[in-house]
C-alpha cells in the first residue's frame, strides 16, 4: 500500500520545489567555488554537517525505537527509514567527496606546516589523510549496512506480516545502537573537532550526535504532522501520538542541554589554556550573541512550551516548535563550525546560505522521492493498532 492519492500531489509539489531550491543552491555553490575556493569549502562543510546529521539522526532514532519499542515510534517509523535509507547514506557519502578533495584547505593537520607543530605531530598516528579517508569510508559502510538490513526487514514485514520481525529488529538494533554511537562520535571527532587539532573533548562527539538526533526528531515530527490530516495516517494517529512525540522531543532537548552544559562546566572550571580556548573563540567577536540566541530558543523557550500539554497535543503548535528547533540547530552548527575558521568573529558569507539550502533541497527532494513510493505506516505491524497508553504526566 503506497500513500493515498490525495497525498501524492502534495508530495510531488514538495519534491519539485525542494529540487528547484537545491539546484539553484548548488549552481550558486559552483559560482562560489570559482570565485573563492577556500570560502566555498568552509561553507560546504557547514551545510554538509547539518544535512548529513539529519541522516545520522534518523538512523539513531530508528535504532532506538527498534530496541525499546513503543507505539510513539510506529507512526513515524517509515519516515525514519526513509531519512536513513541506503540511498540517503550513499548520497551523503558521495557529497562528502568535495570535503576529501579540500582536506588540505579545511583541516590544519593536513597541511605541510603541520609537520612543524609538536602537538599535531603527537596525534599524527590518528590525524593523517589516508587514515582519515579510510575511517570515513568505514563509517558510511557501517551505516549503509545497517540501513540496508533494517529496511529489508521492514519490507519483509510489509509483505509477509511475519510476527517475528519486531524481535529480529530488536536483536539487530540493540548492538547497533552501540556501533552507531561509536561511529557517530568518531565521525564528528574527525569532521568537526579536528578543525582545531590542539583542542579535544571526550564528550564532544556524543554531544553533537545527540544534537543531530534532536534535529532529526524535529524534522520527522514536522513532516509527519504535515501528512497527518490525510488518510491513511489520520485513521491511526491520535492526540496521544503527538503528545508522546512531543515528550520525546523534550527528552532529547534536555539530554542535549545536559551534555552541552556538562562540557562547558568541566572545561571552564578546569581553566586550562589548551581547553578553554575553544570557548573563548565562541564567546567573543559576536559569537557571544549567538550563545544567547541558542540558549533562549533551543532550551528556555522550548522548555516552557513543551511542558504544556496543549502544545504537544495540538499538531499545529507542535509543528511550530519543531521548525524553531530546526532553525536554531542550523545556527548552533554554524556556531560550532565557523570559529574554527574565523576565530576573530562572525564572518557570514552568502555561500553559507547557498550550501545550506542547496544541500537541503537535494536531501528533501531525495527523501520525498522515496517516501511517496512506500507505505506511510507499517500496516502489518501489530503495534500499530490502537492508540498509545494515555500519558498522565506532562
Amino acid at each position: 500500500m503506497t500513500p493515498a492519492e490525495s497525498l501524492r500531489p502534495q508530495m510531488d509539489r514538495i519534491q519539485q520545489r525542494s529540487l528547484i531550491v537545491g539546484v539553484i543552491g548548488l549552481v550558486l555553490c559552483c559560482i562560489g567555488f570559482a570565485l573563492d575556493r577556500t570560502q566555498f569549502l568552509r561553507s560546504y562543510l557547514y551545510g554538509y554537517l547539518f544535512w548529513t546529521g539529519m541522516t545520522f539522526g534518523c538512523l539513531g532514532i530508528l535504532l532506538m525505537h527498534n530496541t525499546v519499542g513503543g507505539k510513539w515510534g510506529i507512526v513515524i517509523r517509515k519516515f525514519l527509514e526513509t531519512g536513513s535509507s541506503v540511498r540517503q547514506f550513499v548520497m551523503m557519502g558521495l557529497l562528502f567527496i568535495p570535503i576529501l578533495l579540500g582536506i588540505g584547505i579545511l583541516f590544519p593537520w593536513a597541511r605541510p606546516e603541520a609537520l612543524h607543530d609538536p602537538i599535531i605531530q603527537k596525534k599524527a598516528g590518528y590525524l593523517n589523510v589516508p587514515f582519515f579517508i579510510v575511517r570515513a569510508i568505514l563509517y558510511f559502510a557501517i551505516f549503509i549496512l545497517y540501513a540496508f538490513i533494517l529496511n529489508r526487514h521492514s519490507r519483509r514485514q510489509d509483505e509477509t506480516a511475519d510476527p517475528h520481525i519486531p524481535v529480529r529488529l530488536r536483536q539487530i538494533s540493540a548492538p547497533g545502537l552501540i556501533v552507531f554511537t561509536l561511529c557517530g562520535t568518531y565521525a564528528f571527532f574527525d569532521w568537526i573537532m579536528s578543525l582545531e587539532p590542539h583542542w579535544y573533548s571526550t564528550i564532544y562527539g556524543c554531544m553533537f550526535l545527540v544534537g543531530e538526533m534532536l534535529e532529526a526528531f524535529a524534522f520527522i515530527i514536522a513532516i509527519f504532522i504535515l501528512f497527518s490530516k490525510v488518510a491513511p495516517i489520520r485513521d491511526y494517529v491520535t492526540p496521544q501520538h503527538f503528545h508522546d512525540l512531543g515528550n520525546m522531543l523534550f527528552a532529547f532537548m534536555i539530554l542535549w542541554t545536559y551534555l552541552s552544559l556538562s562540557q562547558f562546566i568541566i572545561i571552564w572550571s578546569g581553566n586550562l589554556p589548551e581547553e578553554i580556548s575553544w570557548y573563548l573563540r565562541r564567546f567573543h567577536g559576536g559569537f557571544g550573541s549567538v550563545v544567547i540566541f541558542v540558549s533562549i530558543f533551543s532550551f528556555f523557550l522550548p522548555f516552557v512550551l513543551l511542558l504544556m500539554r496543549p502544545v504537544k497535543r495540538k499538531p499545529a503548535l507542535l509543528a511550530k516548535v519543531c521548525l524553531l528547533f530546526l532553525v536554531v540547530r542550523a545556527v548552533d552548527v554554524y556556531w560550532i563550525v565557523a570559529p574554527g575558521f574565523f576565530p576573530s568573529g562572525i564572518h557570514l558569507n552568502w555561500m553559507d546560505f547557498a550550501t545550506l539550502f542547496g544541500l537541503g533541497g537535494i536531501w528533501i527532494a531525495a527523501f520525498m522521492a522515496q517516501l511517496k513510493n512506500k507505505p506511510l505506516l507499517p500496516f502489518r505491524d501489530p503495534r500499530l493498532i490502537g492508540a498509545p497508553r494515555e500519558t498522565v504526566t506532562m
